[in-house]
């Protein structure tokens, strides 16, 4: 009786494993053959070469091929969603999946645009950190629900050159007046390229009356209260950026470039890692080093969402899960390669998987996880988008 017991227990616990594996394996088979259209922005070179390298494997391992849609914006991408809904395309969409977060994933969850939820059916789901990096499983604010799985950590950083600044500024403010004692030699991108919102979302944290506000919605009753002491501060920092404020870098790369060229000597960055990285890459001179403010710097994770009307769901659903491999994680985080620091729990991988972390190269401009000292949450999506409409007002003739 015991040993039919105890055979009957070990059935029950094996039952939704085994369900779960050979879901899985379905999945697997009916992927084999699909080109999974991954559209993804494209402004950074180091990221275009790791998602060619992840469909080198993913199509050798599992003959899921990746074709990288090029993006701007990945709001374009949301867009053609939209219009094949509009049409009734309600299947054999041209997207497959999206590297997404913020504004366009709530603007395609209130849509029912996305397909799911699915990230928790992912094998390699076991392995997300969701206790230390609730960014994970909330994305700008919003519960993602499972409807978008993790795959690379972001954190707003300054990257400086060490020859030329000997102090960096510890807070907004005291940037304001590290750039007023040195005009012209800080800038960011345009605020319709992410690093320019969160640049001004990153001041609006330390400079709002009340910071927990920003963790809802942006409304017609708090908008100006809010935000404006940032904007005074704006005011008297503009001056003194590149080029008097009159121009501004497109985008991260080209911010990169004015620092290589001497023409700028901080910047901010989204990514950890950049500095290294491009150390590496020969794309900043090795003097450059990496800080952020006492009081934390925003971060939030990245994530790949599929359309409703996807035409390889199940291929799409084995590059995600392939995304989360400690392998693959490990792979990002390597300062050669993205140097995107991992969505995973290295405490649940097994010690050959945590190896693969603890033997990644160091760097001196690399920032330990100490040294990023506080991640605060992203405000509601809605503060970004007012932000980016309002700086325009202002700034833009």
């Amino acid at each position: 009786m015991i040993r039919r017991f105890l055979l009957a227990s070990v059935l029950a616990i094996a039952a939704p494993v085994l369900a779960q594996d050979a879901a899985w394996n379905d999945t697997l088979a009916k992927a084999r053959g699909q080109t999974v259209h991954f559209n993804a922005w494209a402004g950074d070179e180091k990221t275009n070469a790791f998602i060619a390298w992840v469909g080198e494997e993913t199509e050798k391992r599992y003959g899921v091929k990746v074709v990288h849609v090029k993006l701007k914006d990945t709001a374009e991408a949301v867009q053609r969603v939209v219009a094949e809904k509009a049409a009734a395309r309600d299947a054999g969409g041209t997207v497959d999946m999206i590297w997404i977060n913020g504004p366009n994933f709530l603007s395609m969850k209130e849509q029912k645009l996305l397909y799911g939820p699915y990230a928790d059916r992912l094998p390699n789901w076991r392995y997300v950190d969701t206790v230390k990096k609730r960014s994970n499983l909330v994305d700008f604010t919003i519960p993602n629900e499972g409807y978008e799985s993790p795959w690379r950590m972001a954190q707003i950083v300054f990257v400086y050159d060490s020859k030329r600044v000997r102090t960096t500024p510890t807070s907004i403010a005291a940037l304001g007046a590290w750039a007023k004692a040195n005009p012209g030699r800080f800038t960011h991108p345009g605020v319709r390229n992410f690093l320019g919102s969160t640049f001004l979302k990153q001041a609006l944290f330390e400079l709002a009356p009340d910071p927990s506000v920003l963790q809802r919605p942006a409304t017609d009753a708090n908008f100006a209260s809010t935000t404006a002491p940032m904007w005074a501060w704006y005011d008297a920092l503009k001056p003194n950026l590149w080029r008097g404020g009159a121009q501004f870098p497109e985008n991260g790369p080209a911010q990169r470039q004015l620092m290589n060229d001497g023409e700028i000597d901080m910047m901010i960055s989204f990514n950890p890692s950049e500095a290294a990285v491009s150390v590496q890459s020969g794309l900043l001179p090795d003097s450059v080093r990496t800080f952020t403010l006492a009081k934390g710097t925003i971060g939030n994770t990245s994530f790949v969402a599929i359309p409703y009307n996807a035409s390889a769901k199940e291929g799409a659903l084995v590059v995600a899960n392939f995304l989360l491999e400690p392998a693959t994680q490990a792979r990002a985080q390597d300062v050669r390669q993205m140097g995107n620091f991992t969505v995973l729990d290295l405490a649940k991988l097994a010690p050959e998987d945590r190896k693969r972390f603890d033997d990644l190269p160091r760097h001196p401009a690399l920032p330990t996880n100490a040294e990023l000292g506080t991640t605060l949450l992203e405000p509601h999506p809605s503060w970004m988008t007012r932000i980016t409409a309002e700086w325009e007002r202002r700034y833009t003739k």
